[in-house]
């Protein structure tokens, strides 16, 4: 018989059309490890973002111990479970570079390295695009965007200035795209290739040739505009080809139950729990199935207005009228919001950290940075700044630390990442927001 390997599949006619039989992922499959396949391919690494909004009352939020087993004060205390499996990353800076525009500038910073200089427009594309560019072209979508505000307008991603990534905010919708008839499941024990894929495919192969035709008859501004096009329609090729092979079976892929219908609209807090929960589970599977390695999840707009039962103003208010309470030193209320932030930012690492893949987790080959929009709300402050990161992204970055970052650019935590994903870049970023040194502490 002939070497078994994760390839090899059983080939038949059925009706007339070709299909394969492929085998599960078996043990035999991957080395004496566990993290990589016997041929040596490693396991894939994926890249993720997820947004929370009105950063953190300082007193209560930041720990006062660096480096490993960091203590986690009273905004923090959702996160013990997870706390082996994030680094924790403090007074990070978000330079304006002239114009300043709130609970915008800060985390559009992190995001495309650039300070904006016009209102809800982002001044490049934003770094998921960039390493989704890298990593994302071989699954059936090169990144996806999830909210759970339930609002289309939230967005975090950007291909470039003017072409925002509308995110999923219907987990009904949301399930429909990714686990619906288009959906190949890796570990479904026939293949036959999709007719329409087929279909959709040959259309856009039928006007390649026009499509460098046309190219020659336009002008320097119309062509890169053509450019930006039809590089997104190669990337849908490039998506039909994925779709028309059989996919590698997936031991951690198993098709969620579909959503009966979508949870209730509103703003209060348990909705939006809930509802983070719901997408945060629809996404973890799809990574788990290798439809994306790249993916965002916004918690809230920079602006939440998440509400409290009993309590009359929304979060984004209660940060500016909310008195500070002289005996605990923070704006309780607006404690109370950032508390819930931080319960389902673990509710989505632990939801990654759940899935075994290899000989660890699907967490564990992913890389999730989780940043906000300010330090301070009441103040809008750019200074002094946290974020997070989740992961080991396969061994390549250490965890359970709480990282003083001392000032530095913001910016250097989005080129850490990127490195970490392989991007061979010198630097990321513009003017005072221009990174060029790692965050070494985080490097195993």
């Amino acid at each position: 018989m002939k070497t078994l390997t994760r390839r090899r599949v059983l080939r038949g006619i059925l009706q007339g059309g070709a299909v394969t039989v492929g085998l599960p992922l078996l043990n035999c499959f991957l080395n004496d490890n566990g993290n990589a396949y016997a041929d040596g391919t490693p396991l894939p690494i994926r890249y993720g973002t997820w947004l929370w909004g009105l950063g953190m009352s300082k007193n209560v939020f930041v720990p006062k111990k660096t480096g490993l087993g960091f203590d986690l004060p009273e905004e923090l205390v959702a996160l013990k479970n997870v706390r082996d499996q994030i680094n924790l990353y403090t007074n990070l800076t978000a330079f304006r570079d002239g114009a300043f525009f709130c609970h915008f500038t800060g985390w559009m910073v992190f995001r495309s390295g650039t300070s904006p200089t016009v209102a809800n427009q982002a001044p490049a594309e934003t770094l998921d695009v960039i390493v989704a560019n890298q990593i994302g072209r071989t699954t059936r979508f090169k990144n996806l965007t999830a909210t759970a505000t339930g609002d289309v307008r939230t967005v975090v991603s950007y291909e470039n200035p003017n072409t925002p990534n509308s995110p999923e905010f219907s987990p009904v919708n949301f399930y429909k795209r990714l686990f619906g008839p288009d959906f190949q499941d890796p570990n479904a024990p026939t293949f036959a290739p999709s007719p329409l894929i087929m279909a959709r495919k040959s259309a856009l192969s039928a006007v390649s040739e026009q499509i460098k035709g046309l190219e020659k008859k336009v002008g320097a501004e119309d062509r890169q505009r053509l450019d930006q096009y039809f590089t997104g329609l190669r990337h849908l090729e490039q998506q039909f080809d994925h779709q028309l092979t059989k996919p590698e079976p997936r031991a951690a892929c198993v098709l969620p139950k579909a959503p009966a219908e979508d949870p209730k609209l509103g703003n209060e807090a348990s909705l939006v729990a809930e509802r983070h929960k719901i997408m945060t589970d629809l996404l973890v599977m799809a990574v788990a199935c290798d439809q994306t390695r790249v993916f965002n999840m916004a918690y809230s707009n920079a602006q939440a207005n998440t509400t409290k039962p009993g309590y009359e103003k929304p979060h984004h208010t209660t940060t500016h009228e909310e008195p500070t309470d002289a005996q605990l030193g923070y704006q309780p209320n607006a404690s109370w919001f950032l508390r819930r932030s931080m319960e389902s930012w673990a509710y989505f690492v632990e939801a990654f950290n759940s899935v075994k893949e290899g000989d660890g987790t699907l967490l564990d080959n992913c890389l999730i940075m989780a940043n906000t929009d300010v330090a301070n709300a009441r103040i809008h402050s750019l200074e002094e700044m946290p974020a997070f990161t989740a992961g080991k992204a396969g061994g390549r970055v250490k965890t359970g630390l709480h990282i003083d970052c001392k000032g530095a650019q913001g910016t250097q935590l989005g080129f850490t990442t990127m490195k970490v994903m392989g991007l061979d870049i010198p630097s990321w970023g513009t003017k005072s927001n221009q990174a060029s040194k790692v965050i070494s502490e985080m490097l195993a």
